[in-house]
């Protein structure tokens, strides 16, 4: 079976986590990526502990996973040599994806509307924290700072401790990287439907504010003001985790009636189905106070052999050396040995299935400029023009 998304090139200028985890999504699934990458000014992530080993050196682990099946040309894009490549290269791919501040690849030289005029075709996307337009555009953040403004953190957390910094990076991910990989598969539909490429502009604030999805429909159309722990889904209801007897913790989900009456009845409190299912906050102080007591009674082992068999939404809390050997994170190949030089290197794996075509990563990433001398002979540069690139600093080459 051949990848779903064969024949797709894609030009990607950007660095930290959402660009690169975007254009991670689409190698797996078949594009062909090459990065650009600074020769002088290094991707944060490469420096990112652990490190283990490449081709030739050293790399960050993070890193690897995150460009993985990528290659890498290294050019100092404030060198006019450096943008006339970038310029070669467009011609030959239809995607590219940056992650500057609005106005950066303009200045360059290689924007949007110069790299479209090279390539009509061309479908520009650009990942930023909010967006090429309004008072914040240009404005420094981080994906805490995407959730506050948002609205995520404000009803996210305890009741009088504040919002607590989620463990994944909620904004950059979910909200800057899938959605970039929706806009671009969607311009690429549109692409094949129009023949005209377009710009897509993805803001990481407004990705994070449209997953406001139950809570900011429910304010916008009733005006109820969502606060921590005050929601049947953050912890208002029983609808949350609880502490063991050995500090673990079960998380206790079963919002549906057969899962109460399940859940309860196991318990040998059949009774508290209908104050779990009732929306009295007292009623559900009552089931949290209960769930509480009974599930700190015993250890996580003891309560994971007790729900084994129980269809009612009950799971342990694991810690990633846990969720990596459980079996159905096994059986979906979750984890994956790719290509690392003459070694192999264990990553998350691919989260997409399809009946008819197969994701298959691509070697693990490597150094930067890697492929920069292939990428040049491709574009028909002598051996001596190369030298004298890397000679002025223009390129990196890695030997």
């Amino acid at each position: 079976m051949t990848s779903p998304l064969n024949g797709l090139k894609i030009l990607d200028f950007s660095t930290l986590l959402p660009g690169p985890y975007a254009s991670m999504l689409l190698a797996d699934m078949g594009a062909e990526v090459l990065r650009v990458e600074s020769p002088n000014r290094m991707d944060l992530v490469r420096a990112m502990p652990p490190q283990v080993p490449c081709e030739g050196g050293q790399v960050s682990a993070v890193h690897a996973f995150l460009n993985r099946g990528k290659r890498s040309i290294a050019l100092d894009l404030k060198r006019p040599q450096a943008i006339d490549i970038v310029r070669e290269l467009v011609r030959e791919y239809d995607i590219v994806l940056e992650q500057f501040r609005p106005g950066v690849m303009d200045r360059l030289g290689i924007g949007y509307t110069a790299l479209s005029a090279i390539n009509p075709g061309l479908i520009y996307c650009a990942i930023t924290g909010y967006g090429q337009t309004g008072p914040y555009a240009h404005r420094a953040g981080h994906d805490i700072n995407y959730l506050a403004l948002s609205g995520v953190a404000s009803y996210s957390g305890r009741r009088g401790q504040g919002p607590s910094p989620l463990g994944v990076q909620l904004a950059d991910v979910a909200g800057g990287s899938h959605h970039a990989v929706m806009g671009i598969l969607a311009a690429v539909i549109a692409r094949q439907q129009t023949g005209k490429g377009q710009c897509v502009d993805i803001s990481m604030t407004d990705a994070a504010f449209a997953l406001n999805a139950m809570s900011l429909a429910g304010f916008l159309a009733g005006g109820e003001m969502p606060v921590a722990e005050s929601q049947w889904l953050n912890g208002g209801s029983f609808y949350d985790y609880y502490a063991t007897s050995d500090g673990r913790y079960l998380a206790v989900g079963g919002l549906e009636p057969q899962f109460l009456q399940g859940l309860f009845t196991a318990l040998g409190r059949p009774d508290m189905a209908s104050l779990a299912a009732s929306l009295r906050s007292e009623d559900q102080q009552k089931v949290k106070a209960f769930l509480g007591q009974t599930l700190a009674s015993q250890c996580l082992a003891h309560w994971c052999e007790f729900f084994k068999t129980l269809d009612v939404c009950v799971e342990p809390v694991l810690t990633l050396d846990e969720a990596v050997k459980h079996p159905q994170l096994q059986a979906r190949n979750m984890v994956l040995a790719v290509a690392n030089g003459d070694q192999t290197l264990l990553q998350p794996g691919v989260a997409i299935r399809f009946s008819n075509a197969s994701c298959t990563p691509g070697p693990a990433g490597t150094r930067a400029g890697h492929h920069t001398v292939e990428i040049l002979q491709a574009l028909k540069y002598s051996a001596e023009q190369i030298d004298a690139l890397r000679r002025e600093g223009v390129i990196k080459v890695i030997n």
